[in-house]
């Protein structure tokens, strides 16, 4: 929501359903689904992205909330990643060992994506890899140093290094969007020059900001349409800049996050795309992104341990297997999620609210 302006209901929604299509893309690999269903959740990649144009939108109007100082703003974001990061990363290195249970899974191939979601190999270099992960440096190494480091224990918390970088470039702009906007554009192009012409070994990974930096820079450009409550120059701008910078991916499915934001933006600022506001603002959506940020970090672990369980429980039974698998990974993870949304998120972020109060000068 932003303070200071119409609450965008439709946005809290959004993160809702970008969550709960998350969960759903990381569990259907496991169960003997239909190829046309797993294919239709298996663009969590993109919901990212998604989840990263929003940020770029919300962290550019909290920045001008704060001034522009750094110790609200910061306070701010380190009450809202932190808390519940550290205990569902604990978690995740707990369970690390934990077996997958792909040896009771016949229908799990060796080329799965079910194998890329749930590792079981203790990582090597695993010391700095838990170190990077705690000071949410593990987007900023390539494969050269340490590979792989920015989906080691905990897969998800990959884009909270692309934030966190995002969050102090932001902070040197002082959120002023007409500076941070070309600025990460000018990261994006680099990034696109490195990826096309630096060798392999030394490419970086998704979390690294550059690689994203097009997305939050259209999420920033949005605050002129949600102020203005209407299309702008510099957003369509934006927008055909993002889409250029998606295109050099080389497919066209990688341009449809800038076009899906660009449809909840005007269902948000009621421009249009009244249909997907109502979905948006209903209750179970609205829910949802009230445990967002829960529900897409904890999904991992307990998949992991639920499907080493049901694994042997199903002894080889596809069927038997899905029956078990499909409430059980949907059900236990927004039920961990709500009881972290309300045990340590929600009391992490008025603790923090207090904090950067009380250091905010009058």
């Amino acid at each position: 929501m932003l303070g200071g302006m119409n609450r965008l209901e439709c946005l809290d929604g959004l993160r809702g359903v970008l969550a709960a299509y998350v969960l759903l893309g990381h569990l259907a690999p496991f169960a003997a689904l239909p190829l046309a269903l797993q294919a239709a959740v298996s663009h969590g990649g993109a919901a990212v992205d998604l989840f990263f144009v929003l940020s770029g939108l919300v962290i550019a109007q909290s920045l001008e909330r704060a001034g522009g100082r750094a110790r609200p703003f910061l306070i701010g974001r380190a009450a809202r990643i932190y808390p519940v990061f550290l205990p569902v990363f604990a978690l995740s290195v707990l369970v690390q060992p934990w077996s997958c249970g792909f040896e009771a899974m016949p229908w799990v191939g060796p080329d799965s994506p079910a194998r890329t979601i749930c590792v079981m190999a203790w990582p090597h270099s695993w010391l700095p890899e838990i170190a990077a992960h705690l000071t949410m440096t593990h987007g900023l190494f390539p494969d050269q140093v340490l590979p792989d480091v920015w989906v080691s224990f905990l897969g998800a918390a990959w884009s909270l290094s692309t934030e966190w970088q995002f969050y102090l470039l932001a902070l040197a702009f002082g959120g002023r969007a007409r500076l941070l906007v070309p600025a990460l554009f000018v990261l994006a192009a680099a990034a696109v020059c490195w990826r096309l012409a630096g060798p392999e070994a030394w490419q970086f990974s998704r979390a690294f900001l550059p690689n994203k930096a097009h997305f939050f820079a259209l999420g920033a450009a949005s605050l002129a349409v949600v102020r203005a409550g209407a299309p702008t120059r510099s957003y369509c701008a934006a927008l055909a800049l993002c889409l250029g910078a998606c295109a050099t991916a080389g497919t066209l499915g990688k341009m449809l996050p800038p076009l899906a934001w660009t449809l909840c933006l005007a269902a948000a600022t009621g421009l249009g795309a009244r249909p997907l506001a109502a979905v948006l603002r209903s209750r179970p959506a609205q829910y949802l992104g009230a445990i967002s940020y829960c529900l897409y970090l904890i999904n991992e672990p307990v998949h992991k341990l639920a499907a080493g369980v049901l694994g042997a429980v199903a002894g080889g039974a596809p069927v038997l297997f899905a029956a078990l698998w499909l409430p059980v990974a949907i059900m236990v993870p927004v039920g961990l999620a709500a009881a972290l949304h309300r045990a340590v998120e929600v009391p992490a972020l008025r603790w923090g609210r207090r904090l950067a109060d009380r250091r905010t000068p009058v």
